[in-house]
């Protein structure tokens, strides 16, 4: 698989964007271009969009592009992400969407006084992000996680501690990368990606009666360091306390700037950018995420 050079903007989009930064927040270029080769027709679930949370600061809309050109049918998943339909005719394919989005600029917020909630007293809502699910085994793990964290404080501090064991526990690298890895999995094995972090954090969680649930976005290096690798889609969680969901991220264990939500589910299953239905081959892929400065 082979990644694309990100298109540059044009004059025209450079001189609309300029007059609309602010002294407040930031501007942020997100988008992808991917590149499938499908034998056949092949029907398509796409996970594609901005999470509906962040429309009100999309300043340029995050339109899903198809060429050659294709029906899409959009609709709302039992979790309320955006999603398209479609089918991918026989050939080559080309996907991508290219949005601005205007963010804070705040960093990820920390409640160090945020409290477990005890089940029993949970909004119903989030029950189903206590239960396991297909990439996080709550039964194969409780035990590890009660003796892990038994003795943690609870609340914030117990979520945070379960992300500095996850951060030290299991080794990054993208030729770790395997789309099967479980939270167990990744437990005994001690290394993947981003979202191999993440469902070893949440099904800690939930063992911990925590809930816990899966996220994915765009989250570039956004005034930090130049991270090393290629860019790429994020996953984080959220944890249920005190009265609200708060943004986690077991592999970088920092608050970052500039996360963009696309999905949320109870794992990477729920909100997979595409599930396709036939053979096909992903042949080319490139993922951008990057503050707009103005001229």
């Amino acid at each position: 698989m082979h990644t694309l050079q990100r298109p540059a903007f044009s004059e025209q989009q450079q001189a609309a964007i300029a007059p609309q930064f602010s002294a407040t927040g930031l501007q942020i270029r997100v988008g992808f271009e991917m590149v499938y080769e499908c034998p056949a027709p092949t029907p398509m679930i796409l996970s594609l969009h901005v999470h509906h949370s962040r429309a009100p600061d999309l300043i340029r809309p995050d339109i899903l592009v198809t060429n050659p050109p294709l029906p899409v049918v959009a609709y709302r998943d039992m979790f309320g992400n955006w999603c398209s339909r479609i089918v991918a005719p026989a050939g080559r394919l080309v996907l991508s969407a290219d949005a601005l989005v205007h963010d804070s600029g705040e960093p990820d917020p920390i409640a160090l006084g945020a409290q477990q909630v005890p089940v029993e007293q949970l909004p119903e809502s989030t029950l189903v992000f206590l239960l396991g699910s297909r990439y996080c085994e709550t039964d194969q793990l409780s035990n590890v996680a009660w003796q892990l964290f038994g003795n943690a404080p609870t609340g914030w501090g117990r979520v945070q501690t379960i992300c500095d064991f996850v951060h030290q526990h299991i080794e990054f690298g993208y030729h770790h990368a395997r789309r099967t890895r479980t939270a167990l999995e990744a437990y005994n094995e001690g290394q993947g990606v981003c979202r191999d972090y993440a469902h070893l954090a949440i099904a800690f969680c939930r063992c911990m009666n925590i809930p816990a649930r899966y996220c994915t976005g765009y989250l570039g290096d956004i005034r930090i360091p130049p991270i090393p690798g290629p860019m790429d889609f994020a996953g984080w969680f959220e944890a249920y306390l005190g009265d609200r969901w708060y943004t986690f991220d077991a592999r970088n264990n920092t608050p970052r700037i500039g996360r963009v939500l696309m999905a949320r589910g109870r794992d990477a299953c729920d909100v997979a950018l595409a599930s396709t239905f036939g053979q096909n081959e992903l042949r080319q892929f490139t993922v951008w995420a990057d503050e707009v400065v103005a001229a």
